[in-house]
Protein backbone atom coordinates (compact mmCIF):
# COMPACT_ATOMS: atom_id res chain seq x y z
CA UNK A 1 0.00 0.00 0.00
CA UNK A 2 0.86 3.13 -0.49
CA UNK A 3 2.22 5.98 2.03
CA UNK A 4 1.36 9.39 1.43
CA UNK A 5 3.01 12.16 3.20
CA UNK A 6 -0.05 13.98 4.70
CA UNK A 7 -2.97 11.77 5.04
CA UNK A 8 -3.53 8.68 2.95
CA UNK A 9 -7.31 9.42 1.34
CA UNK A 10 -7.70 7.30 -2.07
CA UNK A 11 -6.96 9.18 -4.75
CA UNK A 12 -9.92 10.06 -6.99
CA UNK A 13 -10.45 11.98 -10.33
CA UNK A 14 -13.49 13.99 -9.19
CA UNK A 15 -14.17 14.36 -5.35
CA UNK A 16 -16.19 17.37 -5.49
CA UNK A 17 -19.78 16.60 -4.39
CA UNK A 18 -21.92 18.50 -6.72
CA UNK A 19 -24.98 19.70 -4.04
CA UNK A 20 -21.87 21.21 -2.01
CA UNK A 21 -20.60 20.53 1.48
CA UNK A 22 -17.56 18.50 0.16
CA UNK A 23 -15.11 17.36 3.07
CA UNK A 24 -11.49 19.33 3.08
CA UNK A 25 -8.91 17.68 2.65
CA UNK A 26 -7.01 16.83 5.71
CA UNK A 27 -3.25 16.69 4.71
CA UNK A 28 -3.02 18.53 1.88
CA UNK A 29 -4.83 22.13 0.99
CA UNK A 30 -5.31 25.60 2.54
CA UNK A 31 -7.72 27.71 3.93
CA UNK A 32 -5.79 30.56 2.09
CA UNK A 33 -2.95 32.16 0.90
CA UNK A 34 -1.17 33.52 3.41
CA UNK A 35 -1.09 31.30 5.73
CA UNK A 36 2.51 29.56 6.18
CA UNK A 37 3.55 27.12 3.21
CA UNK A 38 5.07 24.09 4.15
CA UNK A 39 4.50 22.52 0.43
CA UNK A 40 5.11 23.32 -2.85
CA UNK A 41 4.31 22.73 -6.39
CA UNK A 42 6.54 23.60 -9.16
CA UNK A 43 7.36 22.81 -12.37
CA UNK A 44 10.87 22.43 -14.53
CA UNK A 45 12.77 24.84 -16.90
CA UNK A 46 14.41 21.96 -18.39
CA UNK A 47 12.73 21.94 -21.92
CA UNK A 48 11.26 26.19 -21.21
CA UNK A 49 11.25 27.91 -24.78
CA UNK A 50 10.24 31.49 -25.27
CA UNK A 51 6.59 30.88 -26.95
CA UNK A 52 4.10 33.31 -27.93
CA UNK A 53 1.53 33.22 -24.81
CA UNK A 54 0.14 36.44 -24.27
CA UNK A 55 1.18 40.02 -25.45
CA UNK A 56 3.79 40.74 -22.73
CA UNK A 57 5.62 37.59 -23.87
CA UNK A 58 5.39 38.51 -28.04
CA UNK A 59 6.94 42.17 -27.09
CA UNK A 60 9.33 40.83 -25.26
CA UNK A 61 9.80 38.00 -28.40
CA UNK A 62 10.08 41.03 -30.77
CA UNK A 63 12.69 43.28 -28.74
CA UNK A 64 14.86 40.52 -26.80
CA UNK A 65 14.05 36.80 -26.40
CA UNK A 66 14.75 34.85 -23.19
CA UNK A 67 18.05 33.95 -22.91
CA UNK A 68 16.95 30.33 -21.57
CA UNK A 69 20.21 29.29 -19.85
CA UNK A 70 19.89 32.77 -17.66
CA UNK A 71 16.31 32.04 -16.90
CA UNK A 72 16.98 28.11 -15.97
CA UNK A 73 19.39 30.00 -13.45
CA UNK A 74 17.21 32.21 -12.23
CA UNK A 75 14.45 29.21 -11.49
CA UNK A 76 17.31 27.53 -9.50
CA UNK A 77 17.47 30.47 -7.24
CA UNK A 78 14.07 30.51 -6.62
CA UNK A 79 14.12 26.94 -5.79
CA UNK A 80 16.83 27.75 -3.86
CA UNK A 81 14.96 30.44 -1.52
CA UNK A 82 11.86 27.89 -0.83
CA UNK A 83 14.03 26.03 0.45
CA UNK A 84 15.93 28.41 2.34
CA UNK A 85 12.78 29.30 4.07
CA UNK A 86 11.87 25.66 4.83
CA UNK A 87 9.16 24.89 1.91
CA UNK A 88 8.99 21.63 0.59
CA UNK A 89 9.52 21.36 -3.24
CA UNK A 90 7.95 19.00 -5.14
CA UNK A 91 8.00 18.55 -9.27
CA UNK A 92 6.11 17.86 -12.45
CA UNK A 93 7.94 15.54 -14.50
CA UNK A 94 9.31 17.68 -16.99
CA UNK A 95 9.05 16.65 -20.81
CA UNK A 96 10.03 18.12 -23.41
CA UNK A 97 6.57 18.48 -25.25
CA UNK A 98 5.82 20.83 -22.25
CA UNK A 99 7.91 23.36 -22.63
CA UNK A 100 5.94 25.76 -20.94
CA UNK A 101 5.52 23.19 -17.56
CA UNK A 102 7.66 25.69 -15.74
CA UNK A 103 4.43 27.60 -15.26
CA UNK A 104 2.34 25.44 -12.19
CA UNK A 105 -0.07 27.59 -11.51
CA UNK A 106 -1.77 27.27 -14.85
CA UNK A 107 -2.21 23.59 -15.14
CA UNK A 108 -4.06 23.23 -11.96
CA UNK A 109 -5.31 24.78 -8.93
CA UNK A 110 -5.06 23.47 -5.38
CA UNK A 111 -8.18 23.97 -2.83
CA UNK A 112 -9.06 22.89 0.71
CA UNK A 113 -10.81 19.85 -0.91
CA UNK A 114 -8.47 18.62 -3.49
CA UNK A 115 -7.19 19.86 -6.78
CA UNK A 116 -9.08 21.39 -9.83
CA UNK A 117 -7.22 20.24 -13.01
CA UNK A 118 -8.01 23.69 -15.23
CA UNK A 119 -8.31 23.76 -19.30
CA UNK A 120 -5.37 25.31 -21.13
CA UNK A 121 -6.03 27.88 -23.86
CA UNK A 122 -3.18 27.80 -26.06
CA UNK A 123 -3.29 24.07 -27.25
CA UNK A 124 0.78 23.66 -27.12
CA UNK A 125 0.11 23.34 -23.03
CA UNK A 126 -2.79 21.36 -22.96
CA UNK A 127 -0.98 18.29 -21.96
CA UNK A 128 0.14 19.92 -18.75
CA UNK A 129 -3.16 19.37 -17.70
CA UNK A 130 -2.85 15.87 -17.97
CA UNK A 131 0.73 15.53 -16.68
CA UNK A 132 -0.56 17.54 -13.62
CA UNK A 133 -2.91 14.59 -13.32
CA UNK A 134 -0.39 12.34 -13.09
CA UNK A 135 1.54 14.00 -10.36
CA UNK A 136 -1.35 14.71 -8.00
CA UNK A 137 -1.59 11.07 -8.37
CA UNK A 138 1.93 10.56 -7.53
CA UNK A 139 1.10 13.25 -4.34
CA UNK A 140 -1.80 11.24 -3.46
CA UNK A 141 -3.79 14.53 -3.98
CA UNK A 142 -7.07 13.88 -5.04
CA UNK A 143 -8.66 15.72 -7.58
CA UNK A 144 -11.23 18.31 -6.80
CA UNK A 145 -13.00 18.03 -10.46
CA UNK A 146 -12.39 19.63 -13.98
CA UNK A 147 -13.05 22.57 -15.97
CA UNK A 148 -14.92 21.17 -18.59
CA UNK A 149 -16.98 24.71 -20.03
CA UNK A 150 -14.53 26.63 -21.88
CA UNK A 151 -11.13 27.39 -21.11
CA UNK A 152 -10.09 28.18 -17.47
CA UNK A 153 -5.86 29.17 -16.14
CA UNK A 154 -5.13 28.47 -12.38
CA UNK A 155 -3.43 32.23 -12.27
CA UNK A 156 -7.58 33.26 -12.41
CA UNK A 157 -8.13 31.55 -9.22
CA UNK A 158 -7.39 34.04 -6.44
CA UNK A 159 -8.05 33.26 -2.60
CA UNK A 160 -7.98 36.51 -1.58
CA UNK A 161 -9.23 34.81 2.40
CA UNK A 162 -11.09 32.16 3.75
CA UNK A 163 -14.06 31.05 2.18
CA UNK A 164 -13.53 34.04 -0.56
CA UNK A 165 -12.37 33.98 -3.85
CA UNK A 166 -11.79 36.49 -6.60
CA UNK A 167 -11.92 34.83 -10.14
CA UNK A 168 -10.16 36.45 -12.95
CA UNK A 169 -12.00 36.61 -16.49
CA UNK A 170 -10.22 38.20 -19.40
CA UNK A 171 -11.45 36.14 -22.46
CA UNK A 172 -7.99 35.18 -24.43
CA UNK A 173 -7.09 32.89 -21.67
CA UNK A 174 -9.77 32.21 -18.97
CA UNK A 175 -12.68 32.39 -20.74
CA UNK A 176 -16.50 33.34 -18.77
CA UNK A 177 -17.81 29.65 -19.74
CA UNK A 178 -14.72 28.30 -17.36
CA UNK A 179 -14.72 30.75 -14.95
CA UNK A 180 -18.55 30.57 -14.06
CA UNK A 181 -18.45 26.94 -14.20
CA UNK A 182 -15.68 27.10 -11.13
CA UNK A 183 -17.70 29.66 -9.11
CA UNK A 184 -20.61 27.38 -9.13
CA UNK A 185 -18.33 25.18 -7.41
CA UNK A 186 -17.42 27.36 -4.97
CA UNK A 187 -20.75 28.85 -4.19
CA UNK A 188 -22.50 25.57 -3.96
CA UNK A 189 -19.48 24.93 -1.02
CA UNK A 190 -20.25 28.19 0.81
CA UNK A 191 -17.66 30.52 -0.58
CA UNK A 192 -18.08 34.10 -1.54
CA UNK A 193 -17.35 34.65 -5.42
CA UNK A 194 -16.62 37.73 -7.19
CA UNK A 195 -15.89 37.38 -10.47
CA UNK A 196 -13.10 40.16 -11.99
CA UNK A 197 -13.54 40.88 -15.67
CA UNK A 198 -9.76 41.94 -17.32
CA UNK A 199 -8.47 43.04 -20.22
CA UNK A 200 -6.13 40.07 -22.19
CA UNK A 201 -3.53 41.99 -21.94
CA UNK A 202 -3.37 41.67 -18.29
CA UNK A 203 -3.09 37.50 -19.20
CA UNK A 204 -4.23 36.53 -15.15
CA UNK A 205 -6.34 38.36 -11.83
CA UNK A 206 -2.49 37.22 -10.18
CA UNK A 207 -0.63 40.30 -12.02
CA UNK A 208 -2.68 42.85 -10.62
CA UNK A 209 -4.16 41.27 -7.35
CA UNK A 210 -2.04 39.11 -4.86
CA UNK A 211 -2.75 38.97 -1.11
CA UNK A 212 0.52 39.12 0.92
CA UNK A 213 -1.13 38.56 4.44
CA UNK A 214 -4.02 38.55 6.85
CA UNK A 215 -6.19 41.72 5.57
CA UNK A 216 -3.25 43.13 3.24
CA UNK A 217 -3.34 42.71 0.02
CA UNK A 218 -0.74 44.15 -3.31
CA UNK A 219 -2.89 45.80 -5.96
CA UNK A 220 -1.72 47.65 -9.33
CA UNK A 221 -4.28 50.54 -8.48
CA UNK A 222 -3.85 51.87 -11.97
CA UNK A 223 -5.38 48.54 -13.75
CA UNK A 224 -7.55 46.98 -11.18
CA UNK A 225 -11.09 47.62 -11.67
CA UNK A 226 -12.13 50.19 -8.83
CA UNK A 227 -14.74 48.07 -7.96
CA UNK A 228 -12.68 45.08 -7.13
CA UNK A 229 -10.80 47.89 -5.39
CA UNK A 230 -13.66 48.93 -2.99
CA UNK A 231 -14.65 45.16 -2.42
CA UNK A 232 -11.15 44.64 -1.24
CA UNK A 233 -11.26 47.99 1.13
CA UNK A 234 -14.85 46.88 2.34
CA UNK A 235 -13.55 43.43 3.37
CA UNK A 236 -11.21 45.31 5.62
CA UNK A 237 -8.07 45.27 3.47
CA UNK A 238 -5.33 47.74 3.67
CA UNK A 239 -3.89 47.94 -0.48
CA UNK A 240 -0.30 48.19 -0.93
CA UNK A 241 -0.47 49.87 -4.61
CA UNK A 242 2.44 48.39 -7.28
CA UNK A 243 2.83 51.15 -9.51
CA UNK A 244 1.93 50.28 -13.18
CA UNK A 245 5.47 50.01 -14.82
CA UNK A 246 6.39 47.51 -11.75
CA UNK A 247 3.02 45.33 -12.56
CA UNK A 248 3.95 44.82 -16.36
CA UNK A 249 7.22 43.47 -15.25
CA UNK A 250 5.70 41.01 -13.16
CA UNK A 251 6.07 43.18 -9.84
CA UNK A 252 2.85 42.41 -8.55
CA UNK A 253 3.41 38.39 -8.98
CA UNK A 254 5.32 37.12 -6.00
CA UNK A 255 4.23 34.10 -3.61
CA UNK A 256 3.63 34.92 0.17
CA UNK A 257 5.04 32.40 2.71
CA UNK A 258 2.97 33.23 5.77
CA UNK A 259 4.85 34.77 9.26
CA UNK A 260 5.48 37.75 7.13
CA UNK A 261 7.68 36.53 4.86
CA UNK A 262 7.72 36.63 0.94
CA UNK A 263 9.66 35.94 -2.38
CA UNK A 264 9.17 38.86 -4.72
CA UNK A 265 10.83 39.51 -7.60
CA UNK A 266 14.20 42.13 -7.32
CA UNK A 267 12.04 44.62 -9.91
CA UNK A 268 9.47 45.10 -7.70
CA UNK A 269 11.01 48.22 -5.96
CA UNK A 270 8.36 49.53 -4.58
CA UNK A 271 6.50 47.04 -2.87
CA UNK A 272 9.84 45.16 -1.41
CA UNK A 273 10.59 48.53 0.44
CA UNK A 274 6.80 48.86 1.78
CA UNK A 275 7.12 45.14 2.50
CA UNK A 276 10.73 45.69 4.44
CA UNK A 277 9.20 48.70 6.73
CA UNK A 278 6.57 47.08 7.74
CA UNK A 279 8.61 44.14 9.07
CA UNK A 280 8.61 41.46 6.62
CA UNK A 281 11.69 39.13 5.34
CA UNK A 282 11.87 39.59 1.43
CA UNK A 283 13.92 37.07 -0.27
CA UNK A 284 14.17 39.49 -3.32
CA UNK A 285 15.02 37.24 -6.63
CA UNK A 286 16.01 37.86 -10.29
CA UNK A 287 13.60 36.64 -12.38
CA UNK A 288 14.16 39.42 -15.02
CA UNK A 289 15.15 36.91 -18.03
CA UNK A 290 12.69 33.93 -17.70
CA UNK A 291 9.74 36.38 -16.85
CA UNK A 292 10.09 37.47 -20.47
CA UNK A 293 8.22 34.12 -21.24
CA UNK A 294 5.35 35.30 -19.62
CA UNK A 295 4.98 34.95 -15.90
CA UNK A 296 6.32 35.72 -12.90
CA UNK A 297 6.61 33.91 -9.46
CA UNK A 298 3.16 33.37 -8.53
CA UNK A 299 2.38 31.98 -11.74
CA UNK A 300 5.26 29.25 -11.07
CA UNK A 301 3.95 28.19 -7.84
CA UNK A 302 1.00 26.30 -6.55
CA UNK A 303 0.34 25.97 -3.12
CA UNK A 304 -0.05 22.39 -1.97
CA UNK A 305 0.14 23.08 1.68
CA UNK A 306 -0.21 25.37 4.38
CA UNK A 307 -0.46 25.04 8.07
CA UNK A 308 -3.41 26.93 9.91
CA UNK A 309 -1.58 30.14 11.07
Amino acid sequence: MQTYRHGSEPFSLQRRNPRGGTKPLEGWGFRNETDPLTDVLLGSPAHLRHLSTSSLSRKHLREAPCNIQVGQAQHAELVSAYEHFGVKVHMHKPSPELPMQVYARDSSVMTPYGAIITAMANWWRRGENYAAIRTYEELGIPIYDMVTAGTFEGGDFNVIEEGCVLIGCGGARTQEEGARQVQSWFEAEGWETRLAFIDEYYVHIDLMVVPIAPKLTAVCLDCTEPGIVDWLKAKGHEIIDVPFRDTMALGCNFMSLGRDRVIAPTISKTLIGQLRARGFEVAAIDMSEISKTGGGIHCMAQALRREAA
